[in-house]
């Protein structure tokens, strides 16, 4: 744990930056440039009383600043939620390994809980940080001291609710991001209607391209950001489903693997 979450905010900082390199050099390259040549052609057909051609394309929709703003946080979320992605992967694919050989038709008495646990210490030091090799240490722990299968199930039980809420606080960044975009989205609103107010004057003149302009980044934005959030809000649930399920076959494991052979000698 100690050696994972400095590594995780290092990770966090650098996708942020990395995100922040690459959307604003895609906006200043490619979708700003795009955006106000076809601006600059439909008032120039208005100018001369033309009927604009071409419909609203994608760099105009999305070539404010919110919109940019959104698009980054975007990237980030996905980040973050691509590096928890493929730790949640890396601990279902230890589901299908034989962590400890118990035979099938043996007995595990409390003084062989201990040398059980060796093949578990053997493990890589990454490896022994993943939920299954901890709770199956935490299990054979508890029965070595305890002799007690209801002690070991209850200590099961409660490793892996401990787990489930420290990944659920640990996905709190992202669901801070999807509530950040929206609220972005509402504030590119606020201010094309300000413009929009502030330029009313010259749609009682007669000139409402200014005032349409403003209103259209108002929508924009709006738009853009909850596409946006409808995204990041389905790849957090397909996370947060694949954590749930890798606690909850991790108790099956232990349950199928482990408990059903611990035995205590009566007596």
């Amino acid at each position: 744990m100690k050696l994972r979450l400095p590594s995780e905010f290092l990770f966090q900082v650098f996708a942020l930056l990395f995100a922040v390199i690459v959307v604003h050099a895609a906006y200043v390259g490619v979708i700003r440039p795009s955006a106000d040549s076809q601006l600059a052609l439909q008032a120039a057909q208005q100018a001369a009383g033309e009927t604009p051609t071409g419909n609203r394309s994608l760099t105009v929709v999305i070539k404010d600043y919110e919109q940019e703003a959104c698009f980054i946080l975007m990237l980030w979320a996905l980040a973050i939620m691509g590096l928890k992605a493929t730790r949640t992967r890396a601990e279902v694919v230890m589901l299908s390994r034989e962590l400890i050989a118990i035979p099938e038709g043996t007995s595990i008495l409390p003084r062989d809980a201990r040398e059980q646990s060796r093949s578990l210490e053997s493990l890589p030091v990454e490896e022994q940080d993943y939920l299954l090799p901890r709770a199956l240490s935490n299990a054979l722990s508890r029965f070595t001291t305890t002799g007690s299968i209801p002690a070991v199930s209850d200590a099961v039980r409660e490793q892996c609710d401990i787990e489930a809420d420290r990944l659920d606080s640990e996905l709190s960044m992202v669901r801070y991001i999807s509530w950040a975009i929206p609220s972005i989205g509402f504030i590119g609103t606020v201010r094309g209607i300000g413009d929009a107010l502030g330029q009313a004057y010259k749609a009682v003149e007669g000139d409402i391209s200014g005032v349409t302009v403003s209103l259209g980044v108002a929508f924009n934005s709006t738009f853009v950001a909850l596409v946006l959030s409808i995204i990041i809000m389905f790849a957090l649930h397909q996370l947060q489903l694949s954590q749930e399920r890798l606690v909850l076959n991790t108790q099956r494991y232990i349950d199928r693997h482990l408990i059903r052979h611990l035995s205590v000698p009566r007596g």
